[in-house]
């Protein structure tokens, strides 16, 4: 599948801006977030990222396409069937918030040159009135889906997620360095996972903004800390959460739809998020 030609990349020029170039038009934007298989509350942090989304007003999609595990391969008449039907597989979380867990279902829409930017718009046309995608993966395989902005897609910003621990520091910065090299990606905004007043937190920040600076030009933009252990109420994000999700939508990667037609009246049994477009 073909990404849309018409995709175009919202430069607001303040947040207020931005927010409404968000609503004036359909678009889904796609926020890419690096896994760290080093940070113990990982999932935690994920969870938070869509409630902050959640209690911005979106409707949201998180698609898990991390790669290190395998998806099973569908067979029909002795050959593998490529296609997949990804609507089958959103689950939905909440009224505004569904998951796709879609690990190693990117290859099967992989191209010619190694691209699955094709997997974005299957994306879309499974769940078409999402308004953010939260795309977790590894960084080789996001490399792999945004690629250097063929097709004339929007280059988002990266969230790197990381912890206090040398192993999840070393992680994040190979993961930082094969976005530079695969995909000339250089900037990017970093969600820290530490306990509240930790004075590592900082020591975090800096080192990997002076490794990225110094070895390949790297740039950080935003950064927040959570502390998974403060999180009561998995469905509440913090004011500097949102703050932090909000400038991610800006710099998402957006892709502009057709506008919609009239819609029948939505199933009570069904998220809004999966209902098509008619």
């Amino acid at each position: 599948m073909a990404v849309p030609s018409d995709v175009r990349r919202a430069q607001p020029g303040d947040q207020a801006d931005g927010l409404r170039r968000l609503f004036s038009t359909r678009t889904v934007r796609f926020i890419p977030v690096v896994s760290n298989p080093f940070v113990a509350q990982e999932s935690v942090l994920i969870r938070q990222v869509c409630a902050a989304l959640e209690q911005l007003g979106l409707y949201t999609l998180v698609v898990d396409v991390c790669d290190h595990v395998r998806a099973p391969v569908r067979e029909t008449g002795g050959r593998l069937d490529p296609l997949v039907d990804l609507a089958d597989r959103i689950q939905v979380l909440t009224d505004r918030t569904a998951s796709l867990p879609a690990r190693g279902l990117p290859a099967r829409w992989t191209n010619a040159s190694g691209s699955t930017q094709g997997f974005l718009q299957a994306v879309i046309d499974a769940a078409p009135l999402s308004q953010a995608v939260v795309v977790h993966g590894s960084a080789s395989e996001l490399a792999r889906l945004f690629g250097r902005g063929e097709l004339h897609l929007s280059r988002p910003r990266p969230i790197v997620i990381c912890d206090e621990q040398p192993d999840a520091m070393t992680h994040a910065y190979a993961a930082l360095k094969v976005l530079s090299q695969r995909a000339d990606w250089v900037s990017h905004d970093l969600l820290v996972s530490a306990a509240a007043g930790s004075a590592g937190i900082r020591l975090v920040k800096d080192r990997l903004a002076q490794c990225a600076a110094l070895f390949f030009g790297g740039v950080r933009h935003d950064s927040v800390d959570i502390d998974p252990r403060a999180v009561v109420l998995p469905a509440t994000a913090s004011a500097s959460l949102m703050a932090f999700m909000e400038a991610s939508m800006n710099a998402a990667a957006a892709f502009v739809l057709p506008e919609m037609g009239r819609r029948g009246p939505v199933p009570v049994t069904s998220s809004p998020l999966l209902q098509p477009m008619v």
